[in-house]
Formats: structure tokens, C-alpha cells, sequence
């Protein structure tokens, strides 16, 4: 009675399940976490070893749909909003080179170097730095690395949460005083521009490209799957030749190709094919678990609590100095920077959260979203987005020198 369809069915009720909890604890408890606590206790049980390879998810998830998502991220990157929020961008770059640079030097004292390299990129960022670094450990025979790299990803939240929280409650209270005080006030014109979570691609109809539109009837959701597998091609091409990740590649033509106008705005979402791409690559990543033992998952609870602890720490020193510099609020500023533990749309949910919980009238919640919600996507999408990219990509080039 078992074949593909059985399998795939089973690797969508363990991704469900963790969507479920992540809905009904707002996002507390993080569903990536649960999905990966439901694959261990089922590997450990009545799943069976092979279950995600079984659903053929795994082909399209490790080969076209990393750099179908990739190249996707370069199409909701807005150059304009990254502009006005470049003090955001700033304080993002110097809090994820506090948590690299500390950790990268201090942990090895504590833990194995190798772990140290394998954790550093997820911590960084999301499912793509993630993927990116359990793929190298995997192809390098690293087994051990490869889990550390997935276990990192599923549980950094946990920290960045709680700390953004509180980050974000001394925040929206320090201008909440200014506001009742009458020392500030929101603007007609933020107000106007007030930032939504379906407006966080920031896309303009009037925006010019050089390149001519094709007309929407044409545009179908083949046609925008095909410009994305393009470029998903020059990217890996050019990643062959210059001996640079080809998923560093795929982020800056991403962005290139939507510039001018080849890529559609969004174009994974467009074509109606996020979902399904996300899925095959969560459980792509989620496959590295199959051969994670309960002994060696309490063997690197110790590292990743020390990663955490000191990665964390280094990030708030260094945003610290940077918010000192560009004379900005501090519990923003780390707030901002602590995007990189968790990115879009967590980050979104918490900052509303946070601003409705606090304002007792509409206008004050709205002056709330205007002051901290824009940076925050901001740092969602320089951390998370961007820069993790960038760093997994560095740091997968370490992985063989461990072999």
C-alpha cells in the first residue's frame, strides 16, 4: 500500500502540522520546529529512512527549486525601500559581522571548528543559507555538520522572538511617551505611505523598466516559471566559471533581471508556484534528519546553545555601536539586526503584534507601524534575504577543508 503518493501525503501532514502551531501560537513557536520534531520522532519510529526521496520531492527541491527560489528572492527585493532605510541596512551589516566575527574566533575555544562553520550561515539567515550549507556538508560525507547546519535553522528563533519582543515593547513605549506628550506625531504623508504586509514588495505599477513588459495574457505562470529557470541558468553557469556559489549569483541577477524588467515582480507568488517550491525545499533540508540519532542530537544541543549565546551576544554589541554612531534607538536598532534569526514574515508578525498590543487608538497604532514596521522588513530582507546568501556561500567553500 505504500508508494509516492503515500509518502508525499505524509511529508505534507508533518509540514501542516507545523504550520498549525505556528498559526495558533502566532508564530512563537516556530513551525519549522515542529515539522523537524515530527520527522525525528517519526525517523525514530514508523517512517520509513527513505520517506522524502519515496515522494520525489527531492529532485526538484536540491537541483531547480533552490535556484527557482533564490532567484525569486532578488524579484521582491525593493532598491527603493532598502534606500530610504539604509541607516536599517547598516546596523543589520554591522550586527550579522559582530555575531560572524566573535563567534567565528571565540566559539572553536568551546566547540569544534567545524560545527562552528556549519552553524554560523543558518544562524545568519533562512532556509536558503540552511540548504545551501547542509547540501555542502552532506556532498563532503560531514554528517554530523549537515544535521548541526538543519538543527540551527529550526531552532534560532527561540531566541530571536523573546529578545525582539522585548526590543520592540521598550521601543513602541519610548515613542508612545513622545507621541502623548506631543513632541511627535505622524505625518499626512507617512500615514499615506504607511507600510503593509501585502505591500512589503513596495511595487510600483508606474515603475520604468528598460526592457518591454510582455502583456498579461501572455504572461502566464509558465512563461514567468521559464524567465526564472533563465536565470536560474546564468546564475549556475556563472557560478561553474568564476567559482563563486552559483546561489550568490542567483540573488544578484534575481535582482538584475527584475531591475530591467525580464522578472516579474514577486514572479514565484505570481505564478502561483511559492508554496509548492518552499515545500519541496523545506523537505529537501528536512531529509538530512533521516540519519540524526538521539545521540547525536544531545551531542550538539551544547554547541548550538553556545553558537547562540555567543552569536547573539556579538550582534548586540556591534549593534550597539552602530545605533550609537547613527544616533539611533538601541532596542530598534538590535531588533532590526535580530531579523537575521528569523526574517519574513515572522518579523512582520511581531512588529504588528507588537504595535497593536500597545496603541489604545487607532492613530496610535498606525504612528507605531510608521516608525518601526518599515525597518524591520528592511532588516528581514538585509539579513535574511541578502546577506545570508552571501555568507553560506563564503562558508560552503570552508566545508572540504574538514574532509
Amino acid at each position: 500500500m505504500y508508494n509516492f503518493a503515500l509518502a508525499f501525503t505524509v511529508c505534507c501532514i508533518a509540514f501542516a502540522i507545523g504550520e498549525f502551531v505556528s498559526i495558533r501560537t502566532k508564530a512563537w513557536v516556530p513551525g519549522i520546529f515542529v515539522t523537524a520534531v515530527v520527522m525525528l520522532v517519526g525517523y525514530w519510529t514508523v517512517l520509513p529512512h527513505d520517506l522524502i526521496s519515496d515522494s520525489f520531492l527531492i529532485p526538484f527541491g536540491s537541483t531547480i527549486g533552490i535556484y527557482l527560489l533564490i532567484v525569486h528572492m532578488g524579484t521582491v527585493i525593493s532598491l527603493k525601500q532598502l534606500i530610504e532605510q539604509w541607516k536599517t541596512i547598516v546596523i543589520c551589516l554591522f550586527g550579522l559581522a559582530g555575531m560572524i566575527s566573535i563567534s567565528y574566533f571565540l566559539c572553536p575555544l568551546f566547540m569544534p571548528k567545524l560545527l562552528v562553520v556549519a552553524g554560523l550561515p543558518p544562524l545568519t539567515g533562512g532556509i536558503v543559507a540552511a540548504t545551501i550549507m547542509q547540501k555542502a556538508a552532506a556532498e563532503a560525507g560531514l554528517l554530523t555538520a549537515s544535521v548541526f547546519a538543519i538543527t540551527m535553522y529550526c531552532i534560532q528563533g527561540f531566541a530571536g522572538y523573546p529578545i525582539t519582543a522585548v526590543c520592540l515593547q521598550k521601543e513602541g513605549k519610548r515613542l508612545l511617551k513622545k507621541l502623548r506628550s506631543g513632541e511627535d506625531s505622524i505625518s499626512d504623508e507617512e500615514r499615506k505611505n504607511l507600510v503593509s504586509v501585502s505591500a512589503v514588495a513596495n511595487v510600483d505599477p508606474n515603475e520604468k523598466k528598460l526592457m518591454p513588459k510582455i502583456p498579461e495574457k501572455y504572461n502566464s505562470s509558465v512563461v514567468v516559471l521559464g524567465k526564472l529557470g533563465l536565470v536560474g541558468w546564468i546564475a549556475s553557469m556563472l557560478g561553474s566559471w568564476t567559482g563563486v556559489s552559483g546561489a550568490i549569483w542567483a540573488l544578484v541577477m534575481g535582482v538584475l533581471f527584475t531591475t530591467i524588467g525580464f522578472l516579474d515582480r514577486s514572479a514565484l507568488n505570481k505564478a502561483n508556484s511559492y508554496g509548492i517550491v518552499m515545500f519541496a525545499l523545506m523537505m529537501y533540508v528536512f531529509d538530512g534528519l533521516k540519519d540524526c540519532s538521539i545521540s547525536m542530537l544531545a551531542s550538539l544541543i551544547g554547541p548550538m546553545i553556545i553558537l547562540i549565546v555567543v552569536g547573539v551576544a556579538g550582534m548586540g554589541i556591534f549593534s550597539f555601536i552602530a545605533a550609537k554612531v547613527l544616533k539611533v534607538s538601541f532596542p530598534l536598532a538590535f531588533a532590526n539586526a535580530l531579523t537575521a534569526l528569523y526574517g519574513f514574515p515572522c518579523d512582520a508578525i511581531i512588529t504588528e503584534s507588537t504595535c497593536t498590543s500597545l496603541g489604545e487608538t487607532e492613530e496610535e497604532v498606525d504612528y507605531l507601524m510608521s516608525k518601526m514596521f518599515p525597518s524591520m522588513i528592511v532588516g528581514g530582507f538585509t539579513s535574511v534575504t541578502i546577506t545570508s546568501v552571501f555568507v553560506a556561500g563564503a562558508f560552503a567553500l570552508m566545508i572540504p577543508n574538514f574532509m
